[in-house]
């Protein structure tokens, strides 16, 4: 039987006004667009007293110093600082949003807030912290085949609730600082929102998203393929580049012919090499290390740091196996000091390698090392670090080319480092023998324990003195040339 022509057409009209009015309703809730010609500003009574009581954490004294005969401050740029991550565990783009209130821009730190807050960003009246919906937790999974069924579903709440947020939770910005990775679907997301609202893009790389897929699916599985294309095609229209090594440079110009500007990672002011006096108080303090403080200070124990994410990319029983060679070391020889081990972070293969470290202790095979794990501040951190006396990198590189940030830290209060060396960018870091050792193997970090702890500490002190003569160079000092240049700040 035929259609009616008279039927098509009123389906066809229907289907044309139902179009039109939800095209027009897109269009007219679209998010609104950055004003060039807007000049925001600040005043006094955007200050509260508390603001004015803790003038440097708020930005009130840098308001006092750099307002106009008005008394109000211009803000010199908008910046949207943008992490699908948890900003606390993301002490980077922290940092990047300090330096912009520091000197003279306005920060929105957008992404979800599931742990502490450096203490700066919370205190700084230049910067507002805009959360972002996670993904529910009953829904995450390590199982690989679960996660290749809720990859997709995954995708699809981040990238809405990412728009919404970019889009109708917050106000138009000049600029947008992306953290990457993750690649998807950050990229493609900012990409879209950056072009509404006539506002332009940053990409920060410190690692390739990829790069990290492959470490769970295998460099050659389809999806890891899709992402690299992903992550290439969409960054390469952005309008800036930063990358933490050199070395990540030459393959962002190599790979996708993008010109990216090396910023590598300094150590912020608050990591600071401690008096003798300063450790002693602070490890009696502390209760993980309070029972041990007095022997740590005569050199019967010894201090070892490491903080892990305890993602894949850290093979932490690397450390473990290093750490049981070197209690039948001690076991073996006299006048050899004991190790407190000390790791620091949150992560999913936690329970995992703790489960592990009480099998060893029940096998006896720890009996001259204790390891403890922790969750500090960002201050007892800075300050168990300076009091330690050797800090440990895990990080293995996806990619080769990036950087472990704790290094940095651990840098910047003059605590040597042995870590992961078997990358390319390390030597970018760590100069072996003057502030650190590199290792690729539990035997190579065994014998590097055994060299530094069982000399006259003569050794150790030689990397300490490499380790505090990078403290000379701070994260504003790295910062002010490159991206202060790029958003037109000034001192």
């Amino acid at each position: 039987m035929a259609i009616p022509w008279v039927w098509l057409y009123e389906t066809s009209l229907v289907i044309l006004v139902v179009g039109t009015l939800v095209l027009a309703g897109f269009i007219v809730t679209l998010p609104r667009t950055y004003n060039l010609q807007f000049s925001e500003e600040i005043t006094k009574d955007d200050f509260t007293t508390a603001d004015k009581e803790d003038a440097e954490r708020s930005g009130y004294a840098n308001f006092e110093k750099l307002k106009n005969v008005k008394g109000a401050l211009r803000i010199k740029a908008t910046v949207q600082v943008v992490v699908l991550g948890d900003i606390g565990r993301s002490p980077r783009m922290q940092y990047h949003a300090l330096s912009l209130a520091r000197y003279g821009g306005k920060v929105q730190l957008i992404g979800y807030v599931e742990s502490e807050l450096h203490p700066d960003v919370k205190a700084s009246r230049l910067i507002e912290v805009i959360p972002i919906s996670p993904f529910p937790k009953w829904l995450q999974t390590n199982n690989r085949l679960l996660f290749l069924a809720l990859a997709p579903l995954k995708v699809l709440w981040q990238v809405a609730s990412l728009y919404y947020t970019l889009g109708y939770g917050t106000k138009a910005c000049g600029w947008m600082l992306v953290q990457n990775p993750p690649s998807i679907p950050t990229l493609a997301v900012a990409q879209w929102m950056c072009l509404l609202r006539d506002t332009r893009l940053v990409v920060d790389w410190h690692n390739f998203g990829y790069s990290i897929l492959a470490l769970r699916l295998g460099a050659k599985h389809p999806l890891v393929r899709i992402a690299r294309w992903y992550e290439g095609f969409f960054s390469r229209s952005a309008y800036a580049h930063f990358a933490v090594t050199n070395a990540m440079c030459n393959v962002l110009r190599y790979e996708w012919q993008i010109n990216a500007l090396p910023l590598h990672d300094r150590p912020p002011n608050h990591f600071q090499p401690l008096t003798r006096a300063q450790c002693s108080e602070f490890l009696s303090k502390l209760p993980e290390t309070s029972q041990y403080a007095i022997d740590i200070q005569k050199g019967a124990w010894r201090l070892l740091i490491s903080s892990t994410s305890w993602t894949p990319d850290e093979d932490f029983s690397v450390l473990l196996d290093a750490l049981v060679k070197y209690s039948q070391q001690v076991s073996n020889l006299q006048g050899k000091p004991k190790i407190l081990a000390i790791i620091t972070g949150k992560g999913p293969q936690k329970e995992h390698y703790l489960s592990l470290i009480k099998r060893l202790n029940q096998e006896n095979k720890l009996q001259n090392v204790v390891i403890l794990t922790a969750w500090l501040s960002s201050d007892d951190y800075a300050s168990l670090l300076g009091s330690a006396d050797l800090g440990v990198s895990l990080h293995t590189s996806s990619s080769g080319v990036d950087l472990p940030m704790k290094v940095v830290d651990m840098f910047g209060t003059g605590l040597p480092v042995a870590g992961w060396s078997k990358f390319e960018a390390w030597p970018e870091l760590v100069h072996e023998g003057l502030n650190g050792r590199g290792f690729d193997s539990a035997d190579g970090l065994a014998n590097i324990l055994h060299e530094l702890f069982g000399d006259d500490g003569s050794q150790l002190k030689k990397l300490k003195q490499g380790a505090l003569r990078e403290c000379d160079r701070r994260w504003d000092d790295e910062w002010l040339p490159v991206a202060g240049k790029l958003f037109r700040l000034k001192v």
